[in-house]
């Protein structure tokens, strides 16, 4: 092999090996089309792939993911809204809301995320906040709460608005939060879905726009949107083994392409471990001046972390507390169990109580001290 070549390929595994750990800044995936986009890992608060992920965007009806969050937050599902008249005939996606229908809010909230109603959106909003102004301040808050820098909306739906946009990695960041949630988790991986007005003489069929959830396996959301403006946006969510991928692209005329290779390209590297060595296991501690000479402590949880993919067994270690004083509540952290992956530290779990452990009655502990003083 010429000396050049030899050299090439030497780079080229170098900066591999480095990407993969983290080392090297993460580039666009190869043949992404969308203007903006990112792949995100939101377990390990990771961009794996980035292309003008901070540019500042029009979103169109992704926005809707953050009218969706905002709603959960603050209503009920039951919560029963009459549709006003400010929210009929609202421009683009709609279900056809009628002025005065009752509807609940898990009802709009699947037409919302389904079939991307803008009326639904208005409807949700001004049940939630009085008004849509009022309502995208409380979405512009909780961006803030997220410590968002480059979002800010200007209504639910994501119709075009100067003052309208985001960027993909902040996108990115609103759909983790977003899929954290159960309530939105659980529509939003929903392919179709029948609601019905409240009195039951109307029904309606809905069917998710989000094609991956029928071509990707491991597609378990999010929202698409579409204005002239912003071109083609699509917000996805793959989990394969514990592990959640979310892919974003702004005006991306080949989006389905471009999220299938982000997503497989992500499986690629990282993969989900469940850190179950320790279930089962049972420790005891000492306990002082207790009604029990010891406590049984455990996990008991065996959580998912993210590690490279082939990488090698995690080594675990016991940090435990030589001794507790009763009284001991269960639930009391009396130790760590630590996971490290080359002598980094990637999980801490807490060992708890598996019991309460009462103190012993002071007058008690006074005569066995009586007792052993007299040989007694």
């Amino acid at each position: 092999m010429p000396c050049a070549k030899k050299r090439f390929v030497i780079l080229f595994f170098l900066c591999l090996c480095l990407s993969v750990a983290g080392i090297l800044p993460v580039r666009a995936a190869p043949g992404m089309s969308g203007e903006c986009g990112c792949l995100y890992l939101p377990q390990i608060d990771r961009m794996l792939v980035e292309k003008n992920a901070d540019r500042r965007h029009p979103m169109a009806s992704t926005t809707k993911i953050m009218t969706a969050l905002v709603a959960i937050e603050n209503c009920r599902l039951d919560d029963e809204v009459v549709i006003p008249e400010e929210a009929v005939g609202v421009e683009g996606s709609s279900i056809y809301l009628r002025a005065g229908e009752h509807q609940t809010m898990e009802n709009l909230l699947y037409a919302l995320l389904l079939s991307s109603a803008n009326d639904a959106a208005a409807a949700i909003a001004i049940h939630t906040a009085g008004s849509i102004a009022a309502f995208a301040d409380m979405m512009n808050e909780r961006a803030a709460d997220m410590g968002l820098k480059n979002t800010h909306f200007t209504n639910p739906h994501g119709l075009n608005d100067e003052n309208h946009y985001t960027t993909a990695s902040d996108l990115a960041r609103i759909a983790a939060e977003a899929m954290a949630n159960p309530t939105f988790r659980t529509i939003v991986s929903t392919k179709h879905k029948v609601i019905r007005v409240q009195d039951g003489t109307q029904a309606r069929a809905l069917s998710n726009h989000n094609r991956l959830l029928r071509s990707y396996e491991d597609c378990v959301g999010v929202k698409t949107g579409y204005t002239k403006i912003s071109g083609r946006c699509l917000v996805s969510a793959a989990e394969r083994d514990g592990m959640l991928l979310i892919a974003v692209t702004l005006d991306a005329p080949d989006d389905w392409r471009d999220h299938t290779h982000m997503l497989d390209y992500g499986f690629s590297l990282y993969e989900g471990r469940i850190l179950d060595d320790c279930d089962g296991l049972t420790l005891d501690v000492p306990v002082v001046g207790g009604e029990s000479d010891v406590v049984h402590i455990r996990t008991r949880s065996s959580p998912t972390v993210i590690v490279p993919k082939g990488s090698e067994d995690l080594e675990l270690s016991f940090e435990i507390n030589h001794f507790a004083t009763a009284p001991v509540g269960r639930g009391d952290t009396l130790g760590i169990v630590r996971y490290t992956l080359n002598g980094e530290t990637v999980a801490v779990l807490p060992l708890l109580a598996e019991e309460s452990v009462r103190a012993k009655p002071i007058h008690e502990n006074l005569l066995d001290k009586i007792k052993n003083l007299f040989g007694l």
